[in-house]
């Protein structure tokens, strides 16, 4: 039973985005990772949230979870409410005179440094940074989630604004144990019957299996994969290879190989198209000087 007259409640948006998160990933236990919570504690946060609606939102599986229908019809309100009070917040401090900057970035992608010169430069403001997943940088910016975001390609680009800042070479990442680990570099054709990961959005799976290959061949199917820890599993016990950014995240039962002949990784600053107020500017200047420490 609900706790009182619908006009009675008092929802909690941090309980509500902890929903959409959970909604997003499927999974509690990686939906506790994205947010930096304990698995449980999150499981506590989602059922307080069906205590205070009176219904259950989410079917609690095996294998993960699933949305009951009352979950369904609230996600699609849950994200209505959540870009309402992002926008509600941004109107508000712009009107009161108050400053704010939400800088968004990537897994393994630095913007301290950017974000610490903002701040030092605009003492009065207030600068956040916030981790997007990568699926996460096109709608985290147009529905005011963030200000400004450095981010990896590919990702949609409509209605934004894309600085390069750098790129980082693609790497086969095979088990140590593969025939290619003692590689110094490999090239397309010495892979091209290797299974690899692949991902649910089609155009981040195209980018980094370089599917189809210039020759218009298909790259062989390896197991679906979403986090980055499962792939790394994935690969080390050589269930399947998978391409790779050169930034260092990997451990040390696997190899990493530089490919010849395929072009890099983007690294790019992503803002709101023709958003040129004084902050995104600001951070826009100090990315260009400080985060862009490779050729593009």
């Amino acid at each position: 039973m609900l706790n009182g007259p619908l006009t009675e409640i008092d929802l909690d948006l941090r309980l509500v985005r902890y929903f959409t998160v959970v909604a997003e990933h499927g999974h509690f236990g990686r939906a506790a990772q994205a947010l930096y919570l304990p698995q449980s504690s999150l499981s506590r946060q989602i059922q307080r949230l069906e205590e205070h609606l009176g219904v259950r939102l989410i079917d609690r599986l095996p294998g993960g979870n699933r949305l009951t229908e009352a979950g369904e019809v609230f996600l699609h309100h849950a994200k209505r409410i959540l870009d309402s009070a992002n926008h509600a917040l941004t109107e508000t401090r712009v009107a009161g005179g108050r400053q704010s900057l939400l800088v968004g970035f990537g897994r393994h992608l630095i913007v301290t440094p950017a974000a610490q010169r903002v701040q030092a430069e605009h003492p009065r403001a207030e600068v956040h940074v916030t981790y997007l997943e990568w699926n996460e940088v096109h709608q985290a910016l147009l529905t005011r989630r963030v200000d400004v975001a450095i981010a990896r390609f590919p990702f949609p680009t409509d209605g934004l604004d894309i600085t390069p800042l750098y790129a980082d070479q693609r790497l086969l990442i095979v088990a140590k144990t593969h025939p290619l680990a003692h590689r110094k570099r490999v090239g397309l054709e010495d892979f091209a019957d290797l299974p690899l990961v692949r991902y649910p959005d089609p155009v981040w799976d195209a980018f980094w299996r370089i599917n189809p290959r210039p020759d218009g061949s298909r790259a062989p199917d390896g197991p679906l994969v979403e986090e980055i820890e499962e792939k790394l599993e994935l690969v080390a016990s050589g269930a399947a290879a998978a391409i790779a950014p050169e930034d260092g995240a990997l451990r040390p039962d696997v190899a990493a190989i530089p490919i010849d002949g395929v072009e890099p990784s983007p690294v790019v600053l992503a803002t709101r198209e023709n958003d040129h107020t004084q902050l995104v500017q600001a951070f826009t200047t100090a990315a260009l000087q400080l985060l862009a420490h490779r050729d593009f």
